[in-house]
């Protein structure tokens, strides 16, 4: 018999529990849909792609300008479970906010096993340092960073959102025991140590900014729970924080409210940077 691993669940149970690719029948179609139609936007604007941040292969920024003057900056982080994907797959999540007039960045990093999950986030951190300092340069970022991701990306948002001015971690990952305890570590080889270090939800004190919190209510439970838990503990350690459910999306179609210029999580985006570019106004 399995033994009982995290909340109940046996570790087959985990497993599945935390398996949003078979979770979602059509994962796989809808992801190489992204890559295509992000295939096409990046050809289309191709001016400022793989800015060279590290010395890692990975370790590059693609960048699309709006055109508008002194536009907000929407730095965004890919998903995958920290093992999979690239910045290249989710360019067309910039589609919806560009005709806003909000400035966008993709942010490339190495993958496991090739590093560990510590290793990961500081290179994120890296990343965001670089585009503090060299965004201005390319005529971006000089009234803040919203920073965002997807999924594993939500995670590595949360882990790094002290170097930006507001988060927006989307269907997110805020306590990664789970995954130190199921299939995904098979490849991540974290510790307990680490697992402990790389939870957003125990270390909140670093993460004191305006946060949006997306997640999908036809996601697995887990992933639902992970942000209803994250925003909980935020607003309990009084961080302002805004919990956003929503309705019929899974784990791999609310991106779809992103890359849509009408889209609900573009909305919210507005939203947050008109908090940012108010907050840069009174100081």
């Amino acid at each position: 018999m399995n033994e009982i691993v995290w909340r109940g669940m046996t570790r087959p149970e985990l497993d599945a529990a935390y398996n949003n690719a078979a979770a979602v029948k059509n994962s796989a179609e809808k992801t190489a849909e992204y890559a295509e139609r992000s295939a096409r936007m990046r050809a289309q604007r191709n001016e400022l792609l793989d800015l060279r941040y590290g010395p890692k292969p990975r370790n590059l920024i693609d960048i699309y300008r709006s055109g508008a003057a002194n536009a907000p900056f929407f730095v965004f982080i890919h998903g995958g479970y920290w093992l999979r994907n690239s910045k290249e797959t989710f360019a067309c999540t910039a589609e919806g906010l560009l005709p806003h007039g909000i400035d966008v960045a993709m942010i490339g990093y190495t993958l496991a096993p090739d590093a560990k999950l510590s290793e990961i986030v500081q290179e994120v951190r890296a990343a965001l340092r670089f585009l503090r300092k060299e965004g201005p340069k390319h005529g971006v970022g000089q009234n803040g960073i919203i920073l965002s991701g997807w999924s594993a990306g939500g995670h590595l948002t949360a882990m790094t959102v002290s170097e930006a001015d507001a988060g927006f971690p989307i269907s997110g990952l805020y306590d990664v025991e789970p995954c130190r305890l199921n299939y995904v570590n098979d490849t991540l080889h974290m510790t307990a140590d680490e697992a402990h270090a790389m939870s957003p939800i125990l270390h909140l004190a670093t993460q004191n900014k305006p946060m949006i919190i997306p997640y999908g209510l036809l996601e697995r439970p887990e992933f639902q729970r992970q942000s209803q838990d994250y925003h909980t503990a935020r607003k309990k350690a009084g961080m302002q924080s805004e919990l956003l459910p929503l309705e019929g999306h899974d784990h791999f179609s609310i991106l779809e409210e992103l890359a849509n210029p009408g889209g609900k999580l573009t909305r919210a985006v507005t939203r947050l940077a008109d908090l940012v570019k108010q907050k840069a106004a009174t100081g």
